[in-house]
């Protein structure tokens, strides 16, 4: 072998390893950058659910500003404001993501919703008719079901609340929303129907509860529901069937689940016992 072939092959070996090297550390580089990519994208679903509110949505307005070209980073800043309850902010973060040219059709109604937590009912309308009919999901109709209620198109908003119902396994929310509108609305029968169907599906949703005995008792039926509830809650419940007995005209039986209010609960019921005392033309001290 000549020393000219040798140099020749020792150099061809040496440049052999150094691309060896050079592949080693670029496999290693992308590898590094994948599992960054999934770190990211795990620590950002951790931000949206499990974090603290606050906490959410400092972690994305700090990433947002470093990566400004992001979308998904503003998306995870205006969900982290609603769960900041931040309503205000969250429209003006929505607007930028709405406007950027990457919006989807959820962003719309995302979008929508956060103008109907702040107040913006008309915007919240008009962003939502640009959503195409094509586009059917919970969140959607029970964004417009709201919107048909604050209109007083009943039949709309029936329909949407009836939809809206179908598209979720957790209805309670919606069907509790819907027999709210016709509470206000004088069906108390329908009111009742709704109220506890979604019980049904959520026996800890107290609101519905609430708005049950509300419902019954504005057919004068003042005796409390078949539900589930604590002693804590049958108390509560008891103070509110009193109070619109009382409202109705039948101060006697409302003086009397007051007692029975007063007496049914764990501890001081402070305001059961502030109105049974009015109403007996006492101090309410």
């Amino acid at each position: 072998m000549t020393l000219g072939f040798r140099i020749a092959l020792a150099f061809g070996a040496a440049a052999a390893l150094a691309g060896c090297e050079t592949n080693e550390r670029a496999d290693v580089d992308r590898a590094l950058g994948s599992l960054n990519v999934v770190d990211e994208s795990n620590m950002n679903d951790i931000m949206l659910t499990v974090a603290d509110p606050e906490e959410a949505v400092a972690y994305f307005q700090r990433a947002a500003a470093e990566q400004p070209d992001r979308i998904d980073l503003k998306r995870g800043l205006a969900h982290s404001l609603i769960r900041a309850n931040r309503a205000t902010e969250a429209t003006l973060v929505w607007e930028q993501v709405v406007n950027s040219g990457q919006a989807t059709d959820q962003d719309r109604v995302d979008y929508a919703d956060a103008l109907i937590r702040n107040g913006d009912w008309d915007e919240a309308e008009a962003v939502l008719d640009v959503v195409p009919p094509t586009f059917e999901t919970y969140e959607r109709y029970r964004l417009e079901a709201m919107i048909a209620d604050a209109n007083q198109e009943w039949s709309r908003a029936d329909s949407f609340y009836e939809t809206a119902a179908g598209l979720t396994t957790t209805p309670a929310g919606v069907l509790n929303n819907w027999g709210f509108s016709k509470l206000t609305r004088g069906d108390f029968e329908g009111a009742e129907r709704l109220f506890t169907e979604a019980i049904t599906y959520n026996p800890d949703l107290f609101t519905s509860k609430n708005n049950l005995v509300l419902a019954r008792a504005s057919q004068g039926n003042y005796t409390l529901p078949l539900v589930p509830m604590t002693q804590v809650e049958r108390a509560e419940l008891l103070h509110t069937a009193a109070l619109a007995a009382i409202r109705r005209g039948d101060v006697d039986i409302g003086r009397g689940l007051l007692s029975e209010a007063i007496d049914t609960h764990p501890q001081h019921f402070d305001a059961a016992v502030r109105a049974l005392r009015t109403l007996d033309g006492q101090s309410p001290a």
